[in-house]
């Protein structure tokens, strides 16, 4: 397959060859890793970058110092390349712990100018970080918050609900891009401009699409976006993408010698420096794949993940496929043509779902079970007490991973 107007984008052996997580044996086999929708496993690139900083430049930062002022130049770096990564500005390019902690900082700097009688709306297809922020505010600021259904026959929004909720007394719609327990990627553009229709903002959680579609605030128009590094090959960290104008009109709580400018002024405390330089080398990780970085990041991205996409299609759609041939086995999601991320979600008939990701550990076979945060997801699914297992394919999954993933749920089902 060739990408764009770029030259080939890396095939997956020359990716699977930077990982070096992919050399791992357990029980005798190599490692498949279908745990990418809760940490993907990371690059040397990345480590190596992280590693640098640590041992050559780590000080903290705007002080006059020669390491102190290449902290600030590396930090500078980073939000330069997070911004061309969602195709924003450096100056509305937030660092935090994680999205979960910068989501309840938001949500607290926007609810101090809202009370009784103002709503949030969001979603019951959400992780978790994108739903109970906002609840927070009906305890602390009185705020109303709807709660948009989903459609667990299908696995994706119920649009009519979505219509009913918002209305001229929204202040926020809280939207998820895509979910991280089973893949459904939502027309967010969509959403955001029917909470601009009636003076809303729009936030935006981009944790599970960001590693499979290429970030374009623009294109959405939202006002707030959220993404983990983690989740597409970097260190664990959290970033924030905001309007500079909203950023510099927050009412956000901080402390008083901290900086007060945007973006700076909402991030808390000294941060992980060496997570925020591996985020910028896992941007720079995405846009070497296209095998022609020199064409500038973030037509190199778009590129890298064009060609990514059909690739995880294709794998995808082998695992959807090959798991519906398994009697006793039931898929959760949208079908492969379906807009929607290459992770799904399934039960066995009469295990667990923590059996089964046990027995497919046996098989050097790594995915996940539970509720990943997605709680209500899982319970609309019929399986809260007991979760479901999720299996996700990344840049490094190979053809014949996918086979034994099925061809492991295909003998623990037989049993």
């Amino acid at each position: 397959m060739q990408s764009s107007a770029l030259t080939p984008v890396l095939d997956v052996k020359a990716i699977r060859s930077r990982f070096p997580a992919l050399e791992r044996v357990h029980e005798g086999s190599p490692v498949a890793y279908f745990d990418g929708p809760g940490g993907t496993q990371v690059p040397r690139v990345v480590v190596d970058a992280m590693a640098d900083y640590l041992l050559h430049h780590n000080a903290n930062t705007h002080w006059r110092y020669p390491s102190s002022l290449e902290t600030d130049a590396a930090l500078g770096a980073a939000r330069l390349a997070l911004a061309e990564f969602v195709n924003g500005r450096p100056s509305e390019i937030v660092f935090g712990q994680n999205m979960t902690t910068l989501t309840y900082h938001l949500s607290r700097a926007l609810g101090r100018a809202w009370g009784p009688g103002d709503e949030v709306v969001v979603t019951e297809l959400d992780h978790h970080a994108n739903v109970d922020p906002w609840k927070f505010l009906q305890k602390e600021r009185g705020v109303t918050v709807r709660t948009v259904r989903m459609r667990p026959e299908t696995g994706d929004l119920d649009w009519a609900d979505l219509e009913r909720a918002i209305s001229r007394r929204t202040k926020l719609v809280a939207i998820g891009a895509a979910s991280n327990a089973i893949g459904t990627v939502n027309d967010v553009g969509r959403i955001t401009a029917m909470a601009h229709a009636v003076g809303a903002l729009s936030f935006v959680d981009a944790v599970h699409f960001a590693p499979h579609v290429l970030v374009d605030v623009g294109q959405i128009g939202c006002d707030f976006l959220a993404c983990s590094p983690y989740k597409f090959y970097g260190p664990h960290c959290g970033v924030l993408w905001g309007r500079q104008a909203l950023i510099e009109a927050l009412d956000v709580p901080k402390l008083e010698p901290a900086p007060d400018w945007a973006p700076e002024r909402l991030e808390t405390g000294t941060l992980s420096h060496e997570a925020i330089v591996g985020a910028a080398a896992a941007v720079d990780f995405l846009a070497s794949l296209s095998g022609n970085p020199a064409a500038g990041r973030r037509a190199a991205l778009a590129a890298a993940y064009a060609e990514l996409h059909a690739r995880g299609s294709v794998l995808f759609a082998r695992l959807w496929e090959g798991l519906g041939r398994i009697p006793g086995v039931t898929r959760y999601g949208l079908p492969p043509d379906a807009p929607r991320t290459p992770t799904i979600s399934f039960v066995v008939a009469g295990r667990s779902a923590d059996e089964v990701a046990e027995e497919l550990a046996r098989r050097a076979v790594f995915a996940s079970s539970g509720d990943f945060y997605a709680l209500t997801v899982v319970r609309r699914l019929g399986h809260g007490e007991d979760g479901v297992v999720r299996a996700g394919c990344a840049c490094y999954t190979t053809a014949e991973e996918v086979d034994r993933l099925v061809a492991g749920v295909a003998e623990i089902a037989s049993k």
